[in-house]
């Protein structure tokens, strides 16, 4: 989850290009969070629906819902630094 480094704009050719390949990397990783986040977030929408056997008590469907909610911040949490560290490449 770290930003593109601007702190050192004269760090030379070859730290412009390690933190280039750094910023690559993570953002890799936060897009595939982000849509782990999303894939959990849809689950948990089709649970607070009362669509998944097993269930489908209110309990269950308010987790659910909670859950929904959580997910959708973290992938949005996932998503922006992911379009930070695009930037940085």
């Amino acid at each position: 989850m770290s930003a593109p480094n601007v702190d050192k704009p004269n760090e030379g050719i070859l730290g412009q290009i390690s933190n280039s390949v750094k910023n690559a990397g993570n953002y890799v990783a936060e897009t595939v969070q982000g849509k782990g986040a999303e894939a959990s977030k849809e689950g948990n929408k089709e649970q607070a629906k009362g669509n998944v056997p097993g269930q489908d008590s209110i309990s269950d469907r308010i987790s659910g819902g909670l859950g929904a909610a959580s997910d959708k911040l973290d992938q949005h949490k996932h998503e922006a630094s992911a379009k930070a560290n695009k930037e940085g490449i």
